[in-house]
């Protein structure tokens, strides 16, 4: 078990997100920032949609109930166990009794917490997360309480290994450029060109800011009116993470996790699958400079992303290898 000592509001169970039930009208939730579940649960040995507390208000505090393996990946921030501090994105292993806190983050907007064998809740069509919206799914449907007691599957595994965050890793076209900014690479949308040349250039020119209107549904952005060369009626459409829609005001609106499942606002572009964890660790107040790509360079940065948790999977597998021989080397001496 894990105890909820002290957390703030929105901080909830989520895994991969739930899938196949668009259509139905029930948008996919799961974590904002998906590769640093992937790394959690790689590095643990998880299945990859394993769930975990998503920690989006601080300072979060959890006692563990029994003996469990864990790693906190997503942002970076001042981590303690008891008294003693612990890095990011490194197996650590609790005993019964020790006392998790996390810390605001200095770099990023949401951590993770991850355990040896998933946070275990009830799935609900198909999936632990919760859909904050519609009350269902995660812990009871709604964000995690003072008192909440949560089961995880239990045990641990060796500890002491960390990996690199991929901030450090996947660098690429997307090192931010000035304090406060991240650069996202996106691809131009259906109505891209219902935009005027004026609009289109000043949407990859202008540094756009994350207002505070913005939550796991969508970033609302400031920087300018994007102005369509006539006004248009668009038939409803799917929507996706990533899709930027421009409402009529002209500022343009990033999907997010909980997006809805359809709308009808004009399209301009769709940040790339690759770098929406960027996105999700992009801070309200921060700034956001969006790079023009196209499909190939799209699924070349994703297959980047794979190899960097191929990587992680492959290096944790040889660490708890050299483990298993130099503990069977020390027994057989001492026979």
């Amino acid at each position: 078990m894990i105890t909820v000592l002290e957390t703030g509001v929105l901080n909830s169970v989520q895994d991969a997100g739930r899938f196949g039930y668009r259509h139905l009208g029930v948008s996919s939730s799961g974590v904002m920032d998906l590769l640093a579940l992937r790394c959690g649960n790689a590095l643990l040995e998880n299945a990859p949609d394993a769930a975990c507390i998503e920690v989006q208000t601080f300072p979060f505090k959890v006692c563990f109930d029994k003996p469990l393996s864990f790693v906190v990946t997503g942002g970076e921030g001042t981590l303690t166990l008891g008294e003693r501090k612990i890095l990011p994105w490194s197996i650590v292993s609790a005993q019964e009794g020790d006392i998790l806190t996390i810390d605001h983050p200095t770099i990023g907007a949401r951590m993770y917490l991850c355990v040896c064998g998933g946070i275990d809740v009830p799935e609900v069509l198909g999936s632990r997360s919760t859909q904050l919206r519609g009350g269902f799914g995660g812990y009871h449907g709604r964000s995690l309480q003072q008192g909440d007691q949560l089961a995880g599957a239990g045990g641990c595994v060796a500890d002491g290994f960390g990996v690199l965050p991929p901030s450090l890793v996947l660098n690429g076209a997307c090192k931010a450029e000035k304090e406060k900014t991240v650069t996202l690479r996106a691809i131009p949308a259906t109505d891209y060109f219902l935009f005027t040349e004026e609009a289109r250039r000043h949407f990859w020119s202008a540094s756009w800011q994350i207002t505070a209107q913005s939550n796991r549904l969508g970033y609302r952005l400031k920087g300018g009116a994007l102005h369509l060369q006539h006004p248009v009626e668009l038939r409803s459409y799917g929507v996706i993470p990533g899709l930027i829609q421009v409402p009529p005001a002209g500022e343009p609106i990033v999907q997010m996790a909980d997006a809805n499942t359809a709308g009808g606002y004009p399209r301009i572009a769709t940040v790339i699958e690759a770098d929406l964890w960027r996105l999700a660790q992009a801070r309200i107040g921060s700034y956001i400079q969006l790079q023009q790509c196209d499909q190939t360079e799209g699924l070349q940065a994703m297959r980047d992303v794979d190899s960097y948790l191929n990587d992680i999977c492959n290096t944790s597998a040889l660490y708890r290898k050299s483990l298993i021989r130099r503990d069977t080397g020390k027994a057989g001496k001492k026979s």
